[in-house]
């Protein structure tokens, strides 16, 4: 009787270790679960930034307003007739102008009239 039962804990074993350590484990399938959620995660942000940059170049396409914006912004533009004025703080030095003087100009010598 000892012995069957000996035999029947270990068929027992035998059944659980590739339940749990097998190719299609508890323990894989935790992980896989674990890499989907991360996927999914990952994926919702994508989706997220495709439609931002999707209405930008909507926006782009269709209206002055957004490359009224960028040429202000990323290229430093200003309208005729327009005044650009920049106020510094307290303890802010003010930035350095390259500012080059005009060139030298030479005179030309004079001119001979002919006889």
């Amino acid at each position: 009787m000892r012995l069957i039962l000996i035999c029947l804990a270990a068929l027992l074993l035998l059944i659980q270790y590739p339940l749990w350590f097998g190719k299609g484990g508890w323990l894989r399938v935790a992980e896989l679960d674990q890499q989907v959620n991360a996927a999914v995660q990952k994926t919702e942000e994508l989706k997220a930034r495709n439609t931002k940059l999707a209405s930008e170049v909507q926006d782009l396409k269709t209206g002055t307003g957004a490359i009224e914006e960028r040429a202000r912004y990323e290229l430093g533009m200003v309208k005729e007739d327009e005044v650009f004025i920049q106020v510094l703080s307290a303890g802010t030095a003010a930035p350095e102008l390259a500012v080059k003087p005009p060139p030298a100009v030479e005179p030309l010598p004079p001119m001979r009239s002919s006889p």
